[in-house]
């Protein structure tokens, strides 16, 4: 029978140890730092930072004090490779990282070989899972064929009579997410007038749209990024086609409206049910509140990574790798996105993707 390990935000990492802290265990989050993608970065900062400060103001994990390393990656693949050997020579015990799917499913393969604990707050793509190299290989957030299931009937069954445009970034997130939504489509009755690839990181994507409008498109999925999807989504408004547009949860961050301004109401994105809403979140939503700090998108599932991961250690009695991945296989925990369960793959048992709606500059639940 699993041993429930109640984590009740800042009072949750347990009962009050001794404060004279023996020695440090060095933890670390990666992701986009800087780059066009940093918004997320300082998401997982954020959270990381909270549940450090959180777990040390409550005695630590086993009498010892967290210590933080934050790794810029950029969502780059390489970079993220040369992240993940910087933290091994560090001593890092958890990589609560990295963000892209790109970037963590090279660098589990580094953290396998070093006996680091992985536990990704965001990468979505089955492979990191799927083809995981090591038994301590974990995420807390959901899969691109979990959401694209939930995008893809959900468009057959909305727009049946529509014409659908499905385009993609060509990442493993992007194309992952893609890919999955189309096929659950196509499952679904409804076929795709358009499908394709666009480059990442450019400026001007009037040729698609062109290709969009000439094709009398209705609806818009895409799977990419908030940044590319943003522009597309104004280049679209300044053409004058008022397709819908529809993407997945890399677009949970105010960022995305700061690019599309009113362009961006009513587009529909996929995302798992809002953390912040949580009531055993509260503290921790107030507290980021309190300084400034919106714990939108990702900011909860890094804490949420790490609050899974201490008490894991504290159930293993150490940080011993295969002690800790047998934890965190073993347990279920109470974090601020709720009880959650590791299965044998290293995914989460959380509730699915559910849809949310951009209106005045913020998202919410979606009502038809």
């Amino acid at each position: 029978m699993k041993k429930a390990l109640y984590a009740s935000v800042a009072l949750a990492f347990g009962a009050t140890m001794s404060s004279a802290a023996f020695a440090d265990i060095i933890i670390a989050t990666a992701g986009p730092m800087t780059g066009q993608y940093a918004s997320f970065g300082a998401q997982m900062k954020a959270g990381a930072e909270q549940a450090v400060a959180d777990i040390n103001a409550a005695g630590g994990v086993n009498g010892e004090k967290l210590v933080l390393e934050i790794g810029d990656d950029a969502c780059d693949p390489k970079q993220a490779v040369a992240v993940a050997n910087q933290m091994a020579s560090k001593g890092v015990k958890l990589m609560a990282g990295h963000f892209c799917s790109g970037s963590s499913i090279p660098a589990s393969a580094v953290y396998a070989e070093e006996g680091i604990i992985q536990i990704s707050p965001a990468s979505t793509n089955p492979k990191f899972t799927d083809e995981r190299p090591g038994d301590g290989i974990f995420r807390v957030c959901g899969r691109d064929d979990q959401q694209g299931q939930v995008a893809g009937k959900f468009m057959a069954e909305t727009f049946k009579d529509k014409k659908v445009a499905i385009l993609h970034d060509k990442s493993a997130y992007g194309k992952g997410l893609a890919d999955e939504t189309k096929k659950y489509m196509n499952e679904a009755g409804l076929n795709e007038a358009v499908y394709e690839a666009y480059t990442a990181g450019e400026k001007d994507y009037t040729a698609i749209v062109s290709k969009l409008k000439s094709e009398g498109v209705d609806v818009v999925y895409i799977g990419g990024y908030h940044t590319e999807a943003g522009l597309i989504l104004r280049q679209m408004r300044d053409q004058g086609l008022n397709a819908l547009l529809i993407s997945g949860d890399a677009l949970v961050t105010d960022e995305f409206w700061t690019i599309t301004g009113p362009a961006g109401e009513g587009t529909l994105m996929t995302f798992s049910p809002d953390p912040r809403k949580n009531e055993v979140a509260k503290p921790v939503v107030d507290a980021l509140r309190a300084k400034g700090i919106e714990p939108e998108g990702y900011v909860l599932y890094t804490y949420a990574a790490i609050q899974a991961w201490a008490e894991a250690v504290k159930n293993a009695g150490s940080t011993d790798t295969e002690a800790v991945a047998k934890a965190l296989d073993d347990g279920s925990f109470f974090t601020v996105l709720g009880e959650l369960e590791f299965d044998d793959k290293g995914d989460v048992t959380l509730p699915g993707y559910v849809f949310y709606e951009w209106k005045d500059g913020k998202y919410d639940y979606y009502t038809p």
